[in-house]
């Protein structure tokens, strides 16, 4: 399973048992135990009235810190233990996310640091000086360069997510982006390491599309979500460019997550129908292969949570 990009990690020693998911419409906790399976313990989520949170990458996040700081405090009294150590998941639109070639790698982290850093000027809409940068090797180029997934995130706005957590009475030790972690949710789950593959993340108020090649992701797009036609648009437009620019053969799987907490069964039907007739093609809903009891339905909502713990929970392991 590959390690893919954190935004950041402020404690060491083991893996977090619980992950919170911080979405536009939802705060979602979840638990898992700490054997070498994928038993979920426990799942709970709360809804967030409208307007409290409006995920973006250039402006506040949280209108009412205090509604949002409640919902993640009875997410967390809800679960066992009531845990103080959390692995944090944002929304994608909260970030800015690119793939940047590098002809060659500078040796030391410092120096890796600033290329990133000087190359993300022309791509994003704030001072990079003010951002929190992460990023994570990609597939290596033919003239022996390498592409990097680098995501920015602005630092007050990593804090407002950190913020609200904290005074519910959780520290949030790492944050990573929603769809980083439905990925790492699936790359998880095994058989997808060699294969090019599709995940199609709707989200409240964002679709995200990500195409995986060997573990590693190729393709990154976010866009606000305005109607199902933009979506197909979109799908289409990236089938595209895949064949054409990406080189690509066909996708071995197309998945699709749908985390908007108000969407109906026959809603994210006629999502699938719509992704099928755009590339042709079967298109699954996420698997997460869990256990545990009373779980909450289809996996869509745990996937992202599910994902980070399973990153963290290795990158323990490896000693990251």
């Amino acid at each position: 399973m590959p390690v893919l990009t954190r935004l950041r990690r402020l404690f060491n020693g083991g893996a977090p048992t619980a992950s919170v998911e911080i979405a536009a419409d939802r705060v979602t906790g979840l638990t898992l135990g700490r054997g070498v399976g994928r038993e979920v313990v426990a799942v709970v989520t709360e809804a967030l009235p409208a307007g409290v949170l409006t995920p973006t990458a250039n402006a506040t996040n949280i209108a009412d810190q205090s509604a949002v700081s409640e919902a993640v405090r009875r997410v967390l009294t809800q679960l066992p233990g009531t845990p103080s150590r959390v692995a944090l998941v944002v929304p994608d639109s909260a970030a800015k996310v690119s793939l940047m070639t590098f002809e060659q790698i500078p040796a030391r982290v410092s120096d890796l640091d600033q290329l990133v850093r000087w190359q993300s000027r022309k791509t994003v809409p704030f001072r990079v000086e003010d951002a929190q940068v992460a990023y994570s090797s990609g597939l290596p180029t033919e003239d022996g360069g390498c592409e990097l997934i680098v995501s920015l995130m602005r630092r007050d706005i990593v804090e407002e997510y950190e913020t609200v957590c904290l005074s519910a009475g959780g520290h949030a030790g790492v944050v990573d982006l929603a769809s980083f972690s439905v990925v790492n949710a699936v790359l998880a789950g095994g058989g997808a390491d060699q294969e090019d593959w599709l995940l199609v993340h709707v989200a409240h108020g964002y679709s995200t599309i990500v195409i995986v090649r060997r573990g590693r992701i190729i393709l990154f797009r976010n866009r606000p979500a305005e109607g199902d036609d933009d979506l197909g648009d979109l799908v289409h437009q990236t089938k595209m460019y895949y064949e054409d620019r990406l080189e690509g053969g066909g996708f071995w799987r197309v998945i699709l997550a749908v985390s908007a907490a108000d969407t109906e069964g026959k809603d994210s039907a006629t999502l699938r129908r719509l992704i099928e007739s755009r590339l042709g093609g079967a298109v699954e809903r996420i698997d997460l292969g869990v256990s545990g009891t009373h779980l909450p339905g289809p996996g869509d909502l745990m996937a992202a949570p599910i994902g980070l713990l399973l990153r963290e929970r290795m990158a323990a392991e490896i000693g990251a």
